[in-house]
């Protein structure tokens, strides 16, 4: 892999369009059909090559992401298309953000529609489309209220701001007592006070100090709140739960390498929150709105938190929108003024927000995600490669664990090798490769993902690193 220290040029002798055996046409709803077997040639003229456009990044952007080789240019329902006209699979879906599929023409319908008539009114006015929303969005849930934001990390600081102003107001905790807890492994986003409550090293390494009594550490205990332990998250609770505001949770931990909690852990969870007088808050930003076959991941264990967070396939992927959700004990502690955002419930991300849920209650795509998540999960299980070490996930959240101990090859190889053959995912850590098409994959398109994963861990352990096209990038 280049470093930040390795220059443009370096980079432009590695193998990033290198051309890879035809993968067949995909075939879906709205997916457009592309001519010269896997080029459409109407790209062919594109403003910027795939080479000029990683180049132009690397010179003027930051260097905060280390992408997998490949550009978009172009994107419909489950497939992208580069520069140059290849057609991928897109089975990460910008980490769940696509859940609905790309450019998908009801919420396209909606952005285009609403931004001719007003895109920003801020919160200083009303606005005609907000309050459609607010009520859609709260009785879709089962909510009474919505504060809506822009970003999943912004919601998770507003869920954060809740929990402590309801632990003043509401439990009585004395001033500037209040506690947060998480648990171990989490990924709640990249803030200041969210990485404070992070155990990874790449996520606070040299970024301190950090926000006090928020995180995964009991302050009385000094021990750490495993995931999935409710013996630590009990005693935590019994050394301070009468400080403790909410306890913030993934349902299922994305980041951390698609991690599916035992069953009954959040339940259980939820019912010592209800015996300590604590805030349950879900953090669904990733594992909601269809992904795991059900509307929510906590609905699996049919919990309903006091607080949910949303964000990602909020919007379908077509606008930045979040929201955190709560019943008026809880949501009116909060009072004008003390909290907001300027492009919070703007008419724009309103319209398009309930375009997405339209589209994921219409066309059955928690339904799909389920029925496809279980046929995608049983092919990869099928699969006999020495690199597989266990493959695990619900709905169409998904993992495969690479055996470092058989190959030298990472979940970074892998997924360049994937690439080649026309389909995208990312690594999350040196192991674990996550996969996440959109919800809207029909059987024809899930089959030919598996074959192209198939054909990867058929060739790559008698490979020579040297050999992955794009293995020095």
């Amino acid at each position: 892999m280049l470093t930040e220290q390795q220059t443009i040029e370096t980079k432009k002798t590695s193998m990033m369009v290198t051309p890879s055996p035809p993968v067949s046409p995909v075939k879906s709803n709205g997916s457009m059909a592309h001519k010269n077997g896997n080029h459409d040639s109407s790209d062919a003229h594109a403003h910027v090559s795939t080479q000029e456009a990683m180049d132009l990044e690397s010179e003027y952007a930051a260097h905060n992401y280390h992408p997998i080789p490949v550009v978009f240019a172009r994107a419909k329902g489950v497939n992208v298309w580069d520069p140059e006209g290849k057609k991928y699979l897109d089975f990460l879906s910008a980490y769940s953000a696509v859940n609905q599929g790309h450019c998908h023409p009801k919420i396209v319908q909606a952005l285009t529609d609403q931004a001719s008539k007003v895109a920003l009114s801020s919160r200083a006015f009303y606005n005609d489309v907000f309050g459609r929303y607010a009520k859609f969005v709260t009785e879709y849930f089962g909510f009474d209220m919505v504060l809506p934001m822009n970003t999943g990390a912004e919601g998770v600081e507003t869920a954060l701001k809740l929990a402590r102003k309801w632990g003043y107001m509401k439990k009585k905790i004395p001033a500037g007592k209040a506690i947060i807890l998480s648990v171990t492994n989490n990924f709640h986003g990249r803030t200041i006070s969210i990485i404070s409550m992070s155990t990874d090293e790449d996520a606070t390494n040299d970024f301190g100090p950090f926000v006090p009594q928020i995180g995964c550490v009991c302050p009385v205990t000094g021990r750490a709140i495993r995931y999935d332990n409710l013996d630590d998250l009990e005693a935590a609770l019994k050394a301070h739960g009468h400080h403790v505001a909410g306890f913030l949770v993934e349902p299922i931990q994305g980041e951390a390498g698609i991690i599916i909690p035992s069953d009954g852990y959040l339940s259980k969870a939820y019912a010592l929150c209800k015996k300590y007088n604590v805030l349950f808050i879900a953090d669904e930003i990733q594992s909601g709105l269809g992904r795991t076959g059900k509307l929510l991941a906590v609905d699996h264990d049919n919990v309903k938190p006091d607080v949910l967070i949303l964000g990602k396939a909020l919007s379908g992927g077509m606008y930045p929108v979040a929201a955190v959700l709560a019943n008026k004990d809880v949501m009116l502690c909060i009072k004008a003024g003390e909290h907001g955002s300027t492009y919070g419930g703007n008419p724009l991300a309103s319209a398009v927000a309930i375009a997405s849920l339209e589209v994921l209650r219409d066309e059955h795509m928690v339904e799909n995600a389920d029925l496809m998540g279980r046929k995608f999960r049983d092919a990869l299980i099928a699969m006999k490669s020495p690199l597989i070490q266990t493959v695990r996930g619900r709905g169409l959240l998904n993992a495969i664990v690479i055996d470092e101990t058989k190959s030298d090859k990472t979940a970074w190889h892998v997924s360049l090798l994937l690439k080649h053959y026309g389909l995208l995912c990312k690594p999350t850590h040196r192991t674990i490769i996550r996969l996440a098409p959109p919800l809207c994959i029909t059987e024809d398109e899930l089959n030919e993902g598996i074959e192209i994963i198939r054909r990867v861990f058929t060739e790559i352990p008698n490979m020579k690193i040297e050999d992955i096209p794009g293995h020095d990038y």
